[in-house]
């Protein structure tokens, strides 16, 4: 490994003996610089330094035929400071090439955990295909920045998306990065999608049955050619459950004697237990059983559940004259019902499987009927802007009083 003072002379025109693989030439001019010449032909710029345990380590500056002496020596004293900082360029470097791109962390690290532990996978794979990994899918991790973030928010809500839809971009990424930082991932020190704010959603729907509404929605499904659609929709409106939780319901998950149903695997991933009225009761009592079917709610031509039923839950819906209603509409009106009939928000949550309150508040809705009853109760010791009632003691007192006035009056007059 000799040493000398590199010149452009000697980076040109040094070979390898043919006899070795590779010589190293140390320039005496610039510490831990050093030139490797191989065999081939080729020449190389390194710096050959000590880590913090005393090995000898290698860093990569640059190609001779790409960069000359001068700048091979900058690169060399500005790496030599780094050192002397008590960095690690080299491992740096190793981190660097053991970062994933953004599409190989998706493949191959969240969609595996996904699958198994996320309910709403399906929904992510499509988010992650049409509109996330054709932007970033090529980029590592760590080159992810909160602008690109940004920008493919904004995007998404330029194209005519409503802010809901991009919202779930930017929620989805956070996830994701929040799970990179979790499992440690190479190069991984910041969520890039931290701090990027939402838009403000004002699209949530309210639309709750009226009583009117709710029998005419139960004469079109008792008209339907779906069969089962007549107890499907009056069970969902009976017990505020969602639409997969009834489908997916078995006999065995009834306990009629103690009048609960065992939801298995709600939303939120655990179990719960939704009490059974009796109008419930009598219309689970009245559903036929296909022979050796375990499911309550099956498709009659399948025995399985049903895996949609949106053709006969439309035209019935339609022949209602209900035709924006929507299914979930029917959980709306189930807590709504119940808030208008004087429950809590508590107990609305627990029967609806609401992890958090603020989700139960969306469906506290009140009908006018209450609001008017309720203002008309707080106004009516005021009753400002109207006449005064007067009571009937009221009258007999003043009429007493001006009776006794007159006495008086009569009495001083005879005198």
């Amino acid at each position: 490994m000799p040493s000398l003072t590199l010149t452009p002379a000697v980076v040109r025109d040094t070979r390898c003996p043919n006899d070795k693989r590779k010589i190293d030439l140390f320039d005496t001019h610039t510490r831990k610089l050093m030139l490797e010449v191989r065999s081939s032909g080729r020449k190389t710029y390194y710096v050959r330094y000590q880590d913090a345990r005393a090995k000898t380590r290698q860093f990569r500056l640059a190609d001779a035929d790409e960069v000359s002496l001068a700048q091979a020596r900058l690169l060399a004293e500005r790496v030599r400071t780094r050192i002397a900082m008590g960095e690690d360029p080299a491992s740096e470097r190793v981190v660097k090439r053991q970062v994933p791109t953004f599409a190989e962390f998706v493949e191959h690290s969240y969609l595996p955990f996904a699958r198994h532990y996320k309910r709403s996978c399906q929904t992510d794979v499509s988010l992650l295909k049409n509109h996330l990994l054709p932007k970033l899918g090529q980029r590592y991790l760590d080159e992810i920045s909160r602008d690109d973030v940004f920008q493919i928010h904004q995007q998404r809500r330029a194209a005519g998306a409503a802010a809901g839809s991009a919202n779930r971009l930017v929620i989805l990424l956070r996830y994701i990065f929040n799970l990179a930082l979790k499992w440690e991932t190479p190069g991984i020190s910041k969520n890039p999608a931290k701090g990027v704010k939402l838009l403000e959603e004002n699209n949530h729907r309210e639309r709750y049955l009226s009583a009117d509404e709710a029998h005419a929605l139960y004469d079109a499904v008792c008209r339907s050619d779906n069969t089962m659609l007549k107890y499907i929709i009056p069970m969902l409106i009976l017990t505020g459950a969602r639409k997969r939780e009834l489908l997916d319901a078995k006999w065995e998950d009834f306990d009629i004697s103690r009048r609960l149903w065992r939801v298995p695997l709600p939303k939120s991933g655990r179990a719960r237990h939704i009490p059974l009225s009796e109008a419930a009761l009598s219309l689970l009592a009245s559903i036929p059983r296909l022979p050796e079917c375990v499911w309550t709610f099956p498709n009659p031509n399948t025995g399985e559940p049903f895996v949609s039923m949106y053709y006969g839950w439309d035209t019935a819906r339609r022949r209602a004259g209900l035709p924006e209603v929507r299914i979930h509409d029917l959980r709306h009106s189930f807590a709504s019902m119940l808030i208008n009939q004087g429950r809590s928000l508590y107990e609305v949550q627990r029967i609806l499987g609401h992890t958090q309150i603020k989700t139960t508040q969306r469906y506290a809705h009140l009908s006018n009927a209450t609001l008017l009853a309720a203002v008309n109760a707080a106004s009516s010791d005021f009753m400002l802007g109207a006449p005064k009632k007067i009571s009937t003691i009221s009258i007999i007192d003043t009429e007493a009083e001006q009776r006794d006035d007159n006495d008086t009056i009569t009495t001083k007059t005879s005198r």
